[in-house]
Parts: structure tokens; sequence; C-alpha cells
């Protein structure tokens, strides 16, 4: 996007518009005290470039806390709330006013962003962005008044922001494309639109992270090759003691800032693995020998070091994870081989070392974004432990001829969880993640599953699945409408991590029977197709229900007529404390 004028922008973006007219589409309400339309094509743009079909709206010029509640229906917020115009032609006089009038400046206007959080609180997604002085600022002058008024609301917003709200700060565009290419001073003391079309270009991108994650579109692994990718030489060739990647020397330097950045990731739940064209043991010996080495074997989720084609080996890496190819994320300095993956897998995401070697952190860093999570997890910081287990299963079940020998052998063990509040930040992460075996692919935040688990109009389900290999964690969440003339799920959902066990069946079995305290007789459901969730098209005709005469994905089951799946090798607990 950063060649494309801004015409460009406008005919390709109408052309994807046309391409995605069949996706849901994705509200964005734009709330402003200056003008800001131009983000409006834009944003779009390159929103749809991910398969989400944004549209925005824009809401009345410096009218933000009332138009705050009038954005119900909207799947994200966001908020350009500039100093400049906190008060009309404040940037004329804010270094006129006295310190008594500053702190009334600064009361009302705390005051004003305290109301609109509270108008937000039910909003999927709102961000804010972190006050700046810079564009109006004296810069001889310390300690400002727009300075000293931008400290003191960035200071209250941090302290008071809800969990829904996610900060953003601008000046990282002002920092890479420098002030005098993000403004436009001309458009702005005509008609108050302070920035460029280069700052919405850049601006989008740095956005762009949080609504793809929103959009269940975070990268889940990041897998690198080896030799002058992870360390600088060939291992074959300069042997152990000659590749560099020292954090005192150049270029190993380099090659330690990349391994300290994947190790960072590790620690927020990514998976981090090799693909590489060498031999296993050369490599063994690299990652649990070498002095210099930070990605050691417990941080190596998967590994797949061997002398067969790099495509088929990153399909494996993908299977053996049970993630999407488009979850995959690849780093190698061949461009023979980034063009291969390129070629023959476009879904994965391929990042090429660059040939100014100096480029290469940086260019990571740049792209940290493809990885964008604002949860972290107790799951997310024990998947490296979680995955290897998953591996240690396969493993196992190559000795078994029939499917139902090896899962009994398992010894499998659900805890089902009903309305835990202490399990909301996990069920939010579920929704937002999981693709595959996802009945609706709704996503909600941490606030809506705590209004479903709060109200008493909904039964919250939670599952977590262990078996002699270990711990998976929270896995599975099923959403049960109540307030309806019939029983309606409205989510149904499990990790790719725990699909094959036939876990769904035994799960559904537990919950049709906690239904049937209730006072309804019927239940409904749907199911909604996506590209990535066909493998449960069949659930619930697999679960008794009857699919209703033309609506399509509508289901209806008679409580009465549910018939149990008698699995027996599956262990089913009450996971509530009382």
């Amino acid at each position: 996007m950063e060649n494309l004028t801004y015409s460009e922008i406008l005919q390709q973006n109408v052309a994807l518009r046309k391409n995605l007219e069949a996706n849901p589409g994705y509200k964005i309400s734009v709330l402003s005290n200056i003008i800001v339309h131009q983000l409006k094509e834009i944003m779009e743009y390159d929103l749809r470039l991910e398969k989400i079909n944004a549209s925005l709206e824009f809401g009345d010029f410096d009218n933000i806390v009332q138009d705050s509640a009038k954005v119900e229906d909207s799947n994200a917020v966001v908020i350009f709330w500039e100093l400049c115009n906190l008060v009309e032609g404040l940037y004329l006089k804010i270094e006129q006013l006295t310190e008594e009038r500053l702190e009334e400046l600064v009361q009302k206007t705390c005051l004003e962003i305290d109301l609109t959080f509270r108008n937000l609180k039910s909003s999927s997604l709102v961000i804010f962005h972190k006050f700046t002085p810079s564009v109006f600022s004296f810069q001889a002058v310390p300690n400002s008044n727009l300075e000293v008024l931008a400290d003191r609301l960035n200071s209250f917003v941090v302290e008071n922001k809800p969990d829904n709200v996610i900060l953003v700060n601008i000046e990282k565009v002002f920092n890479k494309i420098g002030l005098n290419r993000s403004v436009n001073f001309r458009h702005f003391y005509s008609s108050q639109a302070l920035y460029s079309i280069d700052f919405f270009k850049n601006y989008a991108q740095l956005v762009k992270p949080i609504f793809t994650a929103a959009n269940g579109k975070t990268k889940k692994a990041l897998i690198f090759d080896c030799d002058n990718t992870l360390w600088r030489g060939i291992l074959g060739e300069d042997g152990f003691e000659k590749i560099q990647m020292s954090a005192h020397f150049s270029p190993g330097v380099i090659f330690h800032e990349i391994q300290s950045l994947a190790v960072a990731l590790s620690r927020k739940g990514v998976l981090i693995g090799l693909c590489s064209k060498n031999n296993p043991g050369d490599v063994d010996q690299v990652v649990q020998e070498h002095p210099d080495m930070l990605i050691r074997e417990e941080i190596i989720t998967i590994k797949k070091v061997n002398w067969t084609d790099k495509a088929m080996n990153l399909r494996q890496i993908a299977s053996d994870l049970n993630i999407g190819l488009d979850s995959i994320v690849f780093v190698d300095d061949s461009s023979f081989e980034t063009n291969l993956i390129k070629e023959q897998i476009p879904e994965i995401t391929v990042l090429q070392v660059p040939e100014k070697i100096y480029e290469y952190p940086d260019m990571l860093r740049s792209n940290l974004g493809l990885f964008f999570n604002n949860n972290v997890t107790q799951e997310d910081l024990l998947k490296a432990k979680i995955y290897k287990e998953q591996s240690e299963r396969e493993d196992s079940k190559k000795s078994f001829s029939k499917i139902e020998d090896y899962l009994t052998s398992l010894d499998l063990s659900v805890k089902i969880f009903k309305d835990d509040r202490e399990l909301i930040p996990r069920m939010s992460q579920l929704t937002q993640k999981t693709n595959q075996f996802n009945l609706t692919t709704k996503r909600y935040t941490d606030i809506d599953i705590q209004g479903f688990v709060a109200s008493g109009d909904y039964a919250v389900y939670a599952w977590s699945v262990s078996d002699k290999f270990g711990d998976n964690g929270l896995t599975g969440l099923s959403i049960v409408d109540l307030t309806k003339e019939l029983l309606h799920i409205d989510t149904f959902l499990m990790s790719c991590r725990i699909i094959g066990r036939n876990i769904e069946y035994k799960v559904m079995d537990y919950i049709i029977r906690d239904l049937r305290n209730t006072n309804y007789g019927s239940i409904s459901a749907i199911y909604t197709a996506t590209p990535k969730n066909m493998q449960v098209a069949e659930f619930y005709e697999n679960c008794s229900f009857d699919k209703e005469n033309g609506s399509d994905g509508a289901y209806k089951l008679n409580l009465d007529n549910y018939r149990e799946s008698n699995i027996n090798y599956i262990k089913i607990e009450n996971g509530n404390k009382n």
C-alpha cells in the first residue's frame, strides 16, 4: 500500500468490496474532533486485503462523547481525540492559559473521557490514541502547557481505561515517516483535516494487527531456517565452532538479536520451530551446546531438520501442530526457498532475510504485529509444552491399528466448568482465535463473556482436557442463550489441538443433560459455514439435531429425542469448585 496513490487505493478498494460481498461485514465507527475521512478508503482497503470486510462510518465532527452512546451495532470504535481541538482553537491559546485554567481544562477533559468510556463499556473493541503534544509543541520550551496537558490526560487514561480499550501511540507513525510527512497544515487551517495521506497509510498498518487479532487471523507459529537465518554461516561447511551468533561481535550480534526476539515471542505463546536442510544431529548439537544459542530445546516446539523439500516439511509442520497453513510465518535467507514457498503454499507468510544483514532485526520487528495478542493467558505461556505433548501423542498413535484403541489408551479426562468467572479471559481468547472447530465463528471480548456469565440469561460451559501425556488446558466453549422461546446454542467451539478425540460428543451429552433441568423442551442451533470450518458441517446432525427445512444452517432438537454418544473412554468431571 505504501507505493499506491490515493486514487489507486480508491479503485482497488471498490474491487475488493465486490469480492468480499459474501463475507460478514465488520463495522468500524470513527469518532473524532478533527477531520479524518480520508482514513475510510485506506483502512477499508488494508483490512480487506486480509479478507476482513470492513466498513468505516464516521460520527459528527467534534461530537465524541455524544456519539459514543450511539455505536452499539459497531464491531469496533476508533477515537481520534486531538489536543489541538479539545476546545475550539485550543492550539491558538494553550500556552497563554494560567495554571488554574489549565487545571479546569484537565478536569473537564477527564470527565468527558470517563463518560465516553462508560458509554463504550459494551463495545467489543475500542482503539484510543495516547495524547501527543508533538504537532503543536514548543520544541525549545520544556514543560509547556501542551506537554503538561498531554501527560496529565495520558495518566488518567492509563489508570481508568476499561479492558476493551486498547491504547495506541500514534507517535510511532511520526517516528517512522517524520512529522512533516504526517501532518498537512494547509488542510488543517482550512478544514481541520490535520493528517496526511501518508499518515493514514502508516496508521492503518499500525492498527491492523489489532483488527486481524479481533477477527481470529493472528499468526501462531514462527518457523526459521537455520544457516544464515539463525546464525551467520553454513553449519555443514563452516562447522560448529565458526558459525556466528555472539552478542559481542558483528555480524553475530544481529543473529543474536533475532533469536532474542524469537524467545520473547515464545513467552507470549507463539510457537517457534525449525525447518532446515541440514544434518539433524549437527543442528541438535548447536541447539543444545553452542554457548551463544538462545533458542534452546525448551523454546522449540517442532523441528523438521532433514534434506526433504521445505514445502513438504512446512505442510507437515502445520499438520503436526494441527494449525492452518495461514497461521505460519516462515523466515529463510534463500530467495530460491522463499519463492518456492510463496508459489507452492501462498497461505504461508514468507519473510526473507535482507541482503543488507543489518536490516534483518528491523525487518523482523516490523512484522511482529502478525503475532499480536492483547490478552496473554496461562495457556499461551504453556503452548510449547502443550504442543510437544501433542507430538508425543502422534508418535504413540502410530503404534495402534484401531483409532478406538489409541483413544482408550490416552486416559482422556474432561473437566466442564459452568459460568466460571475466573476463566473469562481464556474463554474470550478462544472465540477470537478458534476457526476450524467453530460452528459460528462469533468473536467475543472479555466484557462480552463477562456479561454472558453474570446475566443469568445464558449458560456458559467451558472445558479443559487432559490425558496421560499432559494437560491441554482450557480448550472448549459453548454458550447457550436462555432468553428465546427455544434454548439456542450461540457458540460451540474447540481448540484445534483436541480435535479428533470425540470429546465434542461427550461434552454435548453433558450439556443436554444439564439443560433438561430447565423448563425448555427444545433447543436450536446454527452452523455458519466459513472456508475453515467445513469439518464441522455435520456436527449437529451427528448430535441428533434435525435440519430446519428451508433454512440454511439452522437446526433444532427435542431434548427428549437426544441420543447420547455412549463413548466410554472419556471421563467427565464437574470442574466447578462448589
